[in-house]
């Protein structure tokens, strides 16, 4: 049960990285969650996990740790923090660097801090304490000519920095007289950074980071926040292979006191579907060119699995760190993840219209389109066969198998885009086949999906719960979202699945109880949805009342507990800044339509 008694630590936390790496900076200073050498690699700083054996980095004053004020520099990924004291103050840029190179990027596997004084000369402490391999291994710190080097995982780490090692290593006070410099590399550097060179990979990343933002085309309605969102989405692809993870985070709760704790630092292909669709709304198509051959690897390596490591890695074990005592001391850490046995049949339906809007762009150019259709041929028919069996759904309910509505209804998407597939390459037989089995499964879904009793589409066909899935079904085009069916839907949902104004996915007991936790995506979802209603001012209502969660920077996590307010569940989520941008976009464009602004200089 969710132990209300439990207070969750905040998460205002700024997320930095590069493609590579991923860190999460507290208001404080400190680095409080960085793993190298990838994203699903061992913690080297853990303290979101465990205050006291996690370790982080944090720059200090000579009194203590001080609360700074914590933002991004405009439209990058590059965090500033502010800090003042008696004798003065100073500010501290993180990041790690995302040069341009021609038409690509450079991403050493490094994060670098600047720290400046602003005014006076406070005393400051570099307060560095990694603990390599979630806190396991015992680190060494060694002093070599050219800073530190730090033995305990699998490859020693260096600290390169123009303060003297003696001061780090004893934690001693100074004054901050001039600007300092850290770079955290992972393995050894082809040359010693200096002050200069380190600020220009902080202007280059700065710039390249800025050139991103001016490509997105943002709508009307809500822009600042879908960039910040578009930002923090990137962050999350892989550089080397494509993959798109779905959180930074492991292991922090959606609820506190319960063992609900997953690893979300894996490529999970639903997540990774919908990301690659809300940043082409956007504008930016080479995440889904890049996700495409992730797609086309892990897919012809074997059978379909729901999530991967983002090497196309297929065995996720997972397994608990009981030596950590978790996020505000829930406990519950684990790491990798067993939903990668697990059967979901709504995988065939995302990949397929990952694939249709890719092929379908006329900005991306394909060497050879028709080799794809082998692959949409086989999800097609994987699809026919799985559409009537059980699954685990959307939820990765562990051991509750039913034929769920909205697996259903993407197994549909899947022969009906499949439909659209085969006669965009001449195989018209098979379209026709297609598009009558795909006729069939609408009826199907739209008969025993909807409960004519309770008013609703149900969590299961001819089931009895409400499941806020179900509200992306217009979105898919298996009904308009104004058919009765579906209005009727969110009405009844707005009565039995929100709390303080917040939607929960559903009521229904799952294999750990009760679920409490607003999940937030589903908020937006619902947001969606009244726009596609054609209720606008509802959507907007909703819309802003969820985005009024995020935190100080602009980020979500994947739950909201709805009495408190306190962001909980790993963070940030991009499943949840996905569901941001689709109903930013969608009531953007409806906003637009209805005031007759879709004109230039409307």
């Amino acid at each position: 049960m969710h132990d209300r008694t439990m207070r969750p630590p905040p998460l205002n936390h700024a997320v930095f990285g590069n493609g590579r790496l991923l860190g999460l900076v507290s208001p404080t200073s400190a680095i409080e969650w960085l793993c190298l050498p990838r994203f699903d690699s061992p913690s080297v700083f853990g303290r979101l996990l465990d205050h006291e054996q996690g370790g982080s980095f944090r720059i200090l004053h000579a009194s203590g740790e001080l609360d700074g004020t914590l933002a991004y520099l405009p439209n990058t990924n590059v965090v500033r923090s502010v800090f003042t004291a008696d004798d003065g103050s100073w500010e501290v840029i993180d990041f790690a660097p995302r040069i341009p190179a021609g038409l690509g990027v450079v991403v050493p596997i490094e994060i670098m801090r600047v720290v400046r004084p602003l005014e006076g000369q406070p005393q400051i402490v570099v307060d560095f304490d990694p603990r390599p391999d979630y806190g396991r291994a015992s680190p060494r710190l060694r002093e070599l000519t050219l800073g530190l080097e730090v033995d305990g995982g699998a490859v020693p780490l260096h600290l390169m920095t123009n303060v003297p090692i003696p001061y780090v290593l004893a934690r001693r006070p100074f004054a901050l007289a001039h600007p300092l410099y850290f770079v955290l590399s992972y393995g050894p550097r082809e040359s010693p950074p200096t002050y200069a060179s380190v600020v220009h990979d902080l202007e280059r990343t700065v710039a390249g980071w800025r050139a991103w933002a001016r490509s997105c085309a943002l709508p009307a309605f809500a822009a600042e926040i879908v960039l910040r969102s578009a930002l923090c989405l990137k962050l999350h692809a892989y550089h080397d292979t494509g993959a798109i993870i779905a959180a930074t985070t492991t292991s922090i709760p959606e609820a506190m006191g319960t063992p609900r704790t997953w690893d979300y630092r894996f490529c999970w292909l639903r997540d990774s579907a919908f990301t690659v669709e809300a940043l082409r709304r956007l504008s930016q198509v080479a995440e889904g060119e890049h996700l495409i051959r992730f797609l086309r690897d892990v897919a012809e390596a074997g059978p379909l699995q729901p999530v991967y490591s983002v090497d196309g890695g297929r065995e996720l074990h997972e397994e608990f760190l009981p030596h950590l005592t978790g996020f505000g001391g829930n406990g519950h850490v684990r790491i990798g993840n067993a939903a990668y046995h697990q059967t979901q049949h709504d995988l065939m339906g995302e990949i397929i219209l990952c694939l249709e809007t890719q092929l379908s762009d006329p900005r991306i150019v394909h060497d050879e389109p028709s080799a794809y259709f082998p692959l949409i041929r086989r999800l097609v028919e994987e699809a026919i066969v799985a559409a009537d069996r059980p699954d685990t759904s959307i939820w990765e309910f562990r051991s509750m198998f039913r034929n769920y509505t909205f697996s259903r209804a993407m197994c549909w998407v899947a022969v009906r885009r499949g439909a659209n597939l085969a006669r965009r390459f001449g195989q018209r037989a098979l379209a026709e086949e297609w598009s009558q089995i795909a006729d069939r499964e609408q009826a199907l879904i739209l008969e025993r999906g909807y409960s004519t009793s309770r008013g609703f589409f149900t969590q299961a066909l001819d089931g009895e719960f409400p499941d806020a899935s179900n509200l992306l079904l217009p979105t898919l085009g298996l009904l308009d979202g104004r058919d009765p069916r579906f209005v009727s839907t969110v009405e009844a949902y707005q009565q039995n699945l929100v709390e303080h104004g917040l939607m929960l996915r559903y009521r229904n007991k799952d294999d750990f109880g009760e679920t409490t936790s607003a999940f937030t995506i589903c908020s937006f979802w619902w947001a969606e949805a009244l726009a596609l209603m054609g209720r606008l001012e509802e959507a907007v209502q909703v819309f802003d009342r969820v985005a009024a969660y995020a935190n100080p920077v602009g980020l979500f996590s994947e739950d909201i507990d709805p009495e408190t307010g306190a962001l909980l569940g790993n963070f940030p989520q991009a499943y949840t800044h996905v569901g941001l941008i689709h109903a930013a976009m969608t009531i953007g464009e409806l906003l637009e339509a209805r005031d007759g602004h879709v004109r230039a200089w409307a």
